[in-house]
C-alpha cells in the first residue's frame, strides 16, 4: 500500500489569509510537492530549494534541490520521509528572497494506487514579485 497526504501550505505569516490544501501520493518526491505547490501560488519555478524538517532556513535536516555529496535530495518520495499527521515542515524557496512555506501534515490515508498532486481548497492570493509603482525611480 501507498499513502495519500493531505497538506496544508501557506506562505509564512499567512496562515489565515492564503492558504492551499493540497493531495499528493506519497509516490511522489519532494522536486514533485515544490512544483505543486509554486503552481498553486502562481510562483515562477526557476529558483533553488529545500525542505526543512524542523522549520528553520539553512539546517542540517533538510532535503536540498542541489545536493552536495551525501546530503538528503529532493529526489526523496515522501513515503520514504516518515511524515506524520500534524507534523510540520518547511518549504525555503528562493534563496534570494527567501520565501517560506509552511506546509502542515492534517491527514494520511492508505491507498492503492498512485494519483496525480490536486489542490482541493484555496484562499487568497501572495504575489511573488509585487510590480513596482508606475514612476517609482529607486535610483536617485
Amino acid at each position: 500500500m501507498r499513502n495519500k497526504y493531505t497538506l496544508k501550505v501557506f506562505p509564512a505569516r499567512l496562515w489565515r489569509e492564503v492558504y492551499r490544501v493540497i493531495e499528493i501520493s506519497g509516490e511522489h518526491s519532494l522536486d514533485n510537492l515544490c512544483s505543486v505547490i509554486l503552481k498553486a501560488f502562481e510562483f515562477v519555478d526557476e529558483h533553488l530549494y529545500e525542505f526543512c524538517m524542523d522549520n528553520r532556513m539553512y539546517s542540517e535536516y533538510c532535503y536540498q534541490s542541489d545536493p552536495e555529496d551525501g546530503e538528503p535530495s529532493t529526489r526523496t518520495k515522501l513515503d520514504k520521509i516518515g511524515l506524520k499527521t500534524k507534523q510540520k515542515f518547511s518549504l525555503h524557496y528562493d534563496f534570494g528572497d527567501d520565501w517560506m512555506f509552511t506546509i502542515t501534515v492534517q491527514n494520511i490515508t492508505e491507498v492503492s494506487k498512485k494519483t496525480a498532486p490536486v489542490v482541493i481548497k484555496g484562499k487568497g492570493f501572495k504575489q511573488q514579485y509585487p510590480e513596482w509603482d508606475d514612476g517609482e525611480d529607486d535610483f536617485e
